[in-house]
């Protein structure tokens, strides 16, 4: 795979985590730090964590949700299939769409591809909706184009109420 940017090896990939049963902090901490450790990924730069109100229509507790930059060597697909595996790990039961969860691991973009098949499509097609995906996004990716416009841009327009910065930087995932 040809370098995408800045001369690294490579692709990057922007992935948006979230949880909110259990301890969903270490379940990230635990994600992020499994990602990490595989030699076909990197991680290159985390969000802080955000305390946000629950979307969908189920009533449940408030999630916390990051956004992480990643470089792999790995296609998109076998990306998703690493996540998935580490949502599994992690004890992810997949009851109700949009229901309560351990953790969930999305791919939001992946260098400037679009992609679209019965398993996985980037840029991630409601990303763009979410504050709880754009506000920390924006903070390491803002730079990243999807649909014509920068991550930056969409934050500026998307919803913010009820989200809630909920640590002081992006190292809490290596703090313990």
């Amino acid at each position: 795979m040809p370098p995408s940017d800045g001369g690294r090896t490579g692709s990057r990939a922007t992935l948006g985590l979230g949880g909110n049963v259990g301890d969903p902090r270490r379940a990230m901490e635990e994600a992020l730090k499994t990602l990490d450790a595989d030699p076909s990924i990197e991680v290159e730069a985390v969000s802080r964590l955000y305390r946000t109100p629950p979307w969908g229509p189920v009533a449940q507790d408030w999630f916390l949700n990051c956004c992480a930059v990643v470089r792999t060597t790995i296609e998109p697909l076998q990306l998703l299939e690493k996540c998935k595996d580490i949502e599994q790990a992690l004890k992810r039961q997949r009851i109700v769409r949009w229901g309560p969860r351990t953790i969930d691991i999305d791919i939001l973009t992946f260098d400037n591809l679009s992609l679209e098949n019965e398993r996985l499509t980037i840029p991630h097609p409601r990303m763009h909706d979410r504050g709880f995906v754009l506000i920390p996004l924006s903070e390491i990716a803002g730079d990243v184009q999807v649909r014509g416009r920068t991550v930056s841009d969409w934050s500026q327009d998307c919803d913010k109420e009820g989200i809630e910065v909920a640590s002081e930087s992006g190292d809490w995932w290596r703090s313990s």
